[in-house]
Order: structure tokens, then sequence, then C-alpha cells
């Protein structure tokens, strides 16, 4: 019993050695992932993609791995549709630490951004703001992404504190810029145009004193928009065509300039400028953006069923349908990209779910391999064990014999005078006749050897395991001349082997035990007690020595 309780003890330590290592690889490789993420975002979701989240049975890995698989979608801003599990690692290192909290949190923010729930992302992004010590560096990240997803909703006065925040922490010169610019959109969205004028005029002689061309188109384009937000269209007429002066008739933006020239324009009431301008926008986009010209229409469609209605007093269907469809489109166009992101989250899904049928699979052939060996090894053991008992018992046995052999050896030598009759000589024979049966019981070859010894002290035995004149003897003297009487009335008829039969049978020896003695088999044993039946005419049913000792005493 000892050995089975270590043998499952001994299970269970390689089972729990076995996870414990297991547990290890997935946590070294998803290190190795953190590592990567820094320097190459595709290659750590390619070692991140390699393992099966359903492997992950430790909670500290599990978040790990939703976390970084979340970060790495949202570095490469693909779609997060998949990312469901980011909400248990936000859960997790809530509270235990302020980096994993806070990027866990913005992970989940951008996640439910992608599933729809824009002002989820953004209640979520609040509460990550209004956090207490959290360093620089991290509340910059949040702000970033809280301005950004507020812009996208075109929030005003709600977003200024955020974006005055994001302003204040940013020191890097050039994400200052940017900061600027979302600040100044967060002014403009709030009606708040002469702040977003102050800033943008900022931003223009920056990028002028870095020379930074482009950059300084952009911004007075912006000046330009703003100044007609202002009512100030005849400025911004003038900053259009200072743009012209300077960036030529062909400039990429040039459908977008014509498009404000109309709508000052229309501003001032000269709907006949506001129509020739807008014709010009087109033309130009129709070169500029070919087919991609949808975010473009969306707006030239609005305005030319305004002018239309200045023009005739009535709101012409084709613009309104023209409108519309750009609408469709866009908004096709989004839930197809949202529908290839959830196709591609269910191929993920379903691929987690064949690596773990896989799994299942894999422990489920662990599991049975590892019952039949636990069978055979107990089998074994017990196999082992049953062999044992039996050794000890041998020994035990050959022990007795021995101990017998030497009481039998030590027996002082009895007169002849004083043999007949004598206690001593009875307890000599039936000592003697002990260990014949103790061999019968067990007879291993060494048992054997020794019988032979002993049977040869007194006589000759060749070759048989005992001296038969001795045992008949001792039959004789221990049942009142049993064999003396057996041999005289049927010794014509029974073989020797027969009546060495007959007086085992007399000493209490069972047919097996006959067998060993008498060296013959069994089945040789039980046909000669058939023979012995039918010599001495012993019914069927009746017993041979019952019968024989019937005999004598009528």
């Amino acid at each position: 019993m000892r050995e089975l309780i270590y043998v499952l003890t001994a299970i269970v330590v390689l089972g729990i050695v076995s996870c414990s290592k297991s547990m290890s690889r997935y946590d070294e490789e998803i290190d190795r992932a953190q590592q990567t993420m820094r320097s190459n975002t595709d290659s750590a979701l390619s070692i991140l993609d390699a393992i099966d989240p359903f492997e992950l049975k430790i909670d500290s890995l599990r978040a790990k791995y939703h976390f970084l698989k979340g970060y790495g979608h949202l570095k490469r801003n693909r779609s997060m549709i998949g990312d469901s599990l980011i909400s248990y690692a936000h859960e997790y290192y809530r509270g235990k630490d302020v980096v994993r909290d806070i990027r866990s949190g913005m992970v989940f923010a951008w996640y439910k951004f992608w599933v729809g729930d824009t002002p989820g992302a953004l209640a979520m992004l609040d509460s990550l703001a209004e956090l207490p010590d959290v360093p620089d560096s991290l509340m910059l990240q949040v702000l970033r992404v809280r301005v950004l997803l507020g812009a996208s909703e075109y929030q005003g006065k709600e977003l200024i504190p955020y974006a005055k925040k994001f302003h204040e922490l940013e020191t890097d010169s050039m994400r200052k810029t940017e900061a600027r610019y979302m600040l100044l959109s967060a002014y403009e969205y709030a009606g708040e145009t002469d702040s977003a004028l102050y800033l943008v005029d900022e931003l223009i002689d920056y990028a002028r004193d870095n020379r930074w061309g482009d950059k300084q188109f952009l911004f007075e384009l912006e000046r330009a928009q703003l100044l007609t937000e202002n009512s100030r269209s005849g400025e911004s007429d003038e900053l259009i065509g200072e743009i012209f002066r300077k960036a030529g008739p062909g400039n990429g933006a040039a459908d977008l300039l014509y498009f404000q020239y109309a709508i000052n324009a229309l501003n001032s009431g000269d709907v006949g400028r506001a129509a020739r301008n807008l014709a010009l926008a087109d033309s130009v986009a129709g070169k500029l953006r070919k087919d991609d010209d949808a975010y473009y229409r969306s707006y030239s469609n609005l305005l030319h069923a305004i002018i239309d209605f200045k023009q005739t007093g009535r709101i012409k269907l084709m613009h309104i349908n023209g409108l519309n469809n750009r609408q469709n489109e866009r908004f096709n166009r989004v839930k197809a990209s949202q529908w290839e992101s959830e196709r591609g989250a269910l191929r993920q899904q379903n691929r987690a779910l064949a690596l773990k049928a896989e799994s299942e699979h894999k422990t489920v052939i662990i599991l049975i391999i590892s019952l039949v060996t636990l069978v055979v090894m107990v089998g074994a053991i017990w196999i082992i064990r049953i062999r044992r008992l039996r050794e000890r018992e041998n020994e035990e046995r050959i022990e007795a014999l021995q101990k017998m052999v030497d009481e039998y050896k030590a027996t002082p030598a009895v007169p002849d005078s004083e043999i007949k009759g004598s206690a001593a000589l009875r307890s000599a024979m039936l000592k003697q006749l002990g260990i014949i049966k103790m061999v019968a019981e067990t007879p291993t070859e060494q048992n054997r050897e020794m019988l032979r010894k002993i049977s040869s002290i007194d006589g000759e035995i060749n070759g048989e395991l005992v001296d038969w004149s001795n045992v008949f003897e001792m039959i004789d003297n221990l049942y009142s001349g049993f064999y003396a009487t057996l041999h005289h009335k049927y010794g014509d008829v029974l073989s020797l082997k027969e009546e060495q039969i007959i007086v085992l049978m007399v000493a209490g020896f069972s047919t097996k035990e006959i067998s060993v003695i008498t060296g013959q088999t069994t089945s040789t044993v039980y046909v000669r007690k058939s023979s012995i039946r039918k010599k001495l005419g012993v019914p069927e049913k009746e017993d041979i020595v019952w019968f024989l000792l019937s005999q004598r005493r009528s």
C-alpha cells in the first residue's frame, strides 16, 4: 500500500511540474512578445497568435496576454472586435499596477470605440484622466486618445479642458504643436472662434519660423475657414487669394479653396459667384481626387442644393440623393470594414476553438495513457507484493523446516529395546512426517533437495524424495500397522505406486501433495485412485481410507 501511495504522489508531482513547466514556457513567450512590442509590433503579435489563450490557467498570464494583444492592435490601428477580454485584463490590473491599469484602460476604451460604444469609450477615458498620482508620460497618452475621440464626436466645451491639459503637459515641440492644433479644434467646435483664431495664428507663425511650408499652408487654410465661421468673409477671401498666389492654382487643396470661396460668396449674398466657384471646385476635385472624392462630394452636394434653392426657389432631389448617396457610401464602407473585422475576429475565435479542441484531445489521450500506466503500475506493485508475501512465507517455512530438521538430527538415538511403542519414537516420526508434508505444501527445489538429504540419512532413496520403506514403517507405527495389513491383504493386487498413494492418503496428504511426494502428476494420481477403487471394490461415493479402516475394524 505504501508503494501505491508513493506512485500516486509521484504522478501528482510530475503533473504539477509539467504544468509549471508549461506555464513557465508561456510566461517566457509572453515576456518575449512584450519586449518585441517596443520595436516590432507585428512580430510581437505573431508570437501572441501562436499561444492558445485557453491554455493560460494563471490569472496574471491571461491578463498579460489579452492586454498585450489589444495593445498591439491599438498600436497598429487594427480591428479590435475580437479583443473583448481586454475588460478582464483591465479588471485584473485595476488598483495593482498603475502603468498596466492606465494602459489596459486605454485599450479597453479603444475596444469600446471599435464596437460602436463611443460614449462608453469617452467615459472610460474620463475616469482614467481623473486618477490621482499618474505619471505625466502616462497621462499624456490618455489625454491624446481622449482628445482624438472627442474631436471625432465634434465635442466642444467638454473637450476643451482635456485639450488644454494635454497641451500643458506635452514637452516635445512637435507633439506640442499637435496638442495646440487639437485645442484649436476644440475651440472651433465650441464656437469660440476668437480663441481658435489666436491659436491658428500662433501655429502659422511657428510653421513659418521653422520653415514648415506644408504645415503653414494647412494652418492658413484652417485660418481662412475660421474667418468664415467668424463672419469675416472678406478677410477669408483675401487670405485664400494670398494662398493661391503662394501655392499656385494647381495646389493640392485648390478644390477646398474654391469651395471656401463659394461659401464666402453665399454668406455675402452673391449666389452667382458662389455657383461659379463651386463649379471650379468640382472641376478641380475631379482632377485631383478622381474616384476618391466621396468626402468632398458629401459637402459639395449640400452646397449645390443650397445654391439651387437660392437661385430657383426649389430644392432638386438630385442633390439630396447625391448627398444621401455619399453618406450611404461612407456608412457602407464603415460597415464593410466592421464586418471584415468581425469576420477576422470570428476566424481567430474559430482557430482558438480548434486549438482548444486539439489541446483537449491531446489532454484526453495523455490522461488515458496516464490512467493505463497507473493501472499497470498498480498491478505490477500488487504482483510484486504478492510475490514478496509468498517469498516471505516460503522463507518462514524453510526456516521452520530447517528448525525441524535440526531438531530431528539432534534427537538422541533410542535403544532398540525401547523403540517399540515409545513416545519418543512416535514424536520423531510425526516430526519427520511433518517435514515431508511441509515440502509437499511448498515444493520448491530447495525444499525438495533438503527432503532428499533428510531421507537419505537413514537409508537409500534411489532418486525418490523419501525413503519409502521408512515412510511405510512410520505409517505402521503411527496408524497401528496400517501398511503391513494393507500389503498383506492386497499386496498382490496393488502396485507400489498405489500403495504409496494409499499410505499418504491415510496421513492426510492432499492429491496435489501426493503428486509432489510420489513424483507423479495430479491427473495420474486421480487415475491411480480410480484404479485402487476397482481393485479394492470401493464404492464410488465412499472414501478409500474410510473403507480400508472399516475393513480392518470388521
